[in-house]
């Protein structure tokens, strides 16, 4: 029976490992044009946690195994850590989900006028020009934020009144003409698009997090009074 609990426990640590991951590698662009590091670092605490449940899971089954009380101990120990980690990550990123919003008003508009297509920028540019390709959107509130943007006010934009990003057939210059027919004109702009997105993926992680953290504390407790129970039968 504690082999089988073992096994969960570690379906669960895939499962954070696995959120972690997913949310670094596909959304890692996106974590570019955050002003706080609170999103990637509950992703980097998940993975580290999901890491640590596989490594503890063979220590688990050692202990098992052999019956020794130092050895389960440990175990023990490191269950507890794990179970505080991936409550810390669940937590961040529940909290992080709360100021989301304010977040996004308050920098993505600046963000977009002030970094995109500038000098060593290039990994926001990017992110830019995918989040309104992605979203079908154009500037944070609206298309006319980019009448501020420091980079269609430059010569280097050849007359562009918005990026080519904004277009919904993209084509060298195509920026050069804001018309309906020709960019995306999505009310609330791409802030209201990321923000939701990223809402979604706050709740996924801070439910994955806290959920098979509490999971696992349950199973930990059950682990621990099945060992002394049999400890007792022995003596």
């Amino acid at each position: 029976v504690l082999n089988a609990r073992l096994k969960y426990f570690k379906v669960g640590g895939a499962a954070v490992m696995a959120v972690g991951i997913w949310t670094l590698v596909e959304k890692s662009d996106y974590l570019n044009i955050l002003a706080s590091s609170t999103f990637a670092v509950s992703a980097y605490i998940l993975i580290f946690a999901g890491g640590l449940v596989m490594i503890t899971g063979f220590l688990g089954f050692c202990a098992i195994i052999r019956e020794q009380r130092s050895c389960l101990s440990a175990y023990f120990s490191m269950l507890l850590l794990i179970f505080l980690i991936e409550l810390v990550a669940g937590v961040l990123a529940y909290v992080y989900y709360q100021r989301l919003s304010e977040e996004l008003k308050q920098h993505l508009t600046q963000t977009l006028t002030e970094n995109y297509a500038l000098p060593g920028k290039t990994h926001i540019t990017h992110s830019i020009d995918r989040l309104q390709q992605d979203f079908k959107c154009c500037g944070s509130n609206s298309s006319a934020d980019w009448q501020r943007s420091v980079y269609i006010l430059s010569v280097e934009s050849s007359g562009r009144v918005v990026p080519d990003s904004c277009c919904k057939t993209v084509t060298f210059k195509c920026g050069k003409r804001d018309h309906p027919s020709n960019i995306y004109k999505v009310e609330g702009g791409c802030i209201t698009k990321l923000e939701q997105f990223l809402a979604d993926h706050l709740l996924i992680m801070g439910a994955v997090g806290i959920g098979v953290a509490c999971l696992q504390a349950c199973l930990n407790h059950f682990r621990v009074c099945l060992f002394f129970l049999k400890s007792e039968q022995i003596q």
